[in-house]
Order: C-alpha cells, then structure tokens, then sequence
C-alpha cells in the first residue's frame, strides 16, 4: 500500500468516528517526534502494539478486501496482567475480510452503528479445513445455531460471540453504508494467532511516498526504536 493511501484512510476513519461520536485516545494523534519523546512512558502502547492498524491482507485492493482497526487497549502473555483486548474497526460495504479463526482468542463482534455487518461462518475440522456440521453460538447472550456457511446479521447495537476455532469472514452489507465495529476479546497478538483460511499478508508493505498522517502498530519498529 501507499502511504498516500493509509493517509487518506486515516483522514477518513476519522471524519467517520467523529461523526458516530467514538473519541480515541490523546495519543492517536502524536507525531513521529511525540513518540519517540514519550517512548518509555508509552511503552506499553508499542509493546502490546495499540493504535491504528490499516490492512488491504495483501490483496492490492483496501476497499474490496482490506479493514480498518484501532487497538484501544491490549494485554501481553506472560508480560502483564490484561487478559482482555478492545478494538475499533470501520468495515465498508461489500469489504471483506477472509475467512479465518483464532487458536487462542475468544471476541465479541458488536455492532456499533451505521449500517449492518454480515458474518459468515464455520466450524474448523481437525485439519483446519472447513467443517459441514451446524455452527453453534451465542448472539447478545442468546443461543442459536446456523448452518455451515450459514450468515448471522448484526443490525446496530446487536454482538455475536465467537469462540477459538470458528472459521469467520465479515463484511458490511450492500447498501446500508459503512459500519462502526467493536471487538472485545482475550488478549490479542495478531502476530502469531491468526488462522487464514486462505495465505494472506496480515500488516501491509508500505510504499513511503509521503510523510505518515499517523503511524501505524506495524511502523512502531521502523520510525520509534
């Protein structure tokens, strides 16, 4: 991706979390110099890697397979003592991201608002293929069971919970307009517990052509340390 293009993301995600009155920490909007000042205080921001994180999953195309996310709050295994993690995301409609599962994190999905997120979903096998037996889960606490390959409809305010090893694909519905995402979760590492159905590349190889708006978890290393 160019970084032209992360910037107006960035410039857009934040027009649209304005507008549905979500506000991010001070930190969101430092600058290279602000981090690399506060990068003692704030190293539990690098280290558990919270903040903006832009993905097109290496498919060269953001808006038909790509996602926005910011990490709000975020634990670290064996380091402290946060079991949970929280995100943000803005899904458009008709954006994909692929089917995958989590070896280790349980997440509530919620829709926040704006328009309606469509989920589709399967069990794994023990291969980690995909599985034809019924899926079985809970939507705001409330069981209900669909078929493999089956789509659960999240309208504003409704959440689904999914459990490790629920193959899951989401992306806004055709129509409706964009969407506000959150996630609630056991500790994340998108490093190392992420299992795409498909090979996909989960943090983008940046083309530097201009000066970053923010920096991404992913530029931590390059532009901090």
């Amino acid at each position: 991706m160019k970084r032209s293009e992360i910037n107006q993301i960035l410039k857009n995600a934040k027009t649209f979390l304005e507008e549905r009155k979500f506000f991010l920490p001070p930190w969101a909007y430092w600058g290279v110099s602000d981090w690399k000042k506060n990068k003692d205080s704030a190293a539990e921001v690098i280290n558990n890697m919270l903040g903006w994180d832009i993905t097109d999953f290496g498919s060269g195309d953001f808006y038909r397979r790509g996602l926005f996310l910011f990490t709000l709050r975020n634990g670290k295994f064996n380091v402290d003592k946060k079991p949970y993690a929280e995100k943000i995301m803005i899904v458009e409609e008709n954006q994909e991201t692929p089917m995958h599962f989590h070896w280790g994190k349980m997440e509530d999905i919620i829709n926040r608002g704006g328009g309606n997120l469509v989920i589709d979903l399967y069990n794994s096998t023990s291969d980690e293929s995909l599985a034809d037996t019924p899926v079985r889960l809970k939507t705001d606490g409330v069981e209900r069971t669909v078929p493999s390959g089956g789509k659960v409809v999240l309208t504003p305010g409704e959440s689904i919970s999914l459990e490790q090893g629920v193959y899951h694909r989401f992306y806004g519905e055709e129509g409706k307009g964009k969407v506000l995402v959150g996630e609630v979760s056991m500790v994340n590492d998108d490093t190392a517990d992420n299992r795409f159905f498909e090979p996909v590349g989960r943090f983008p190889t940046i083309e530097e052509d201009e000066e970053p708006l923010h920096l991404l978890v992913s530029d931590y290393e390059n532009f901090i340390r």
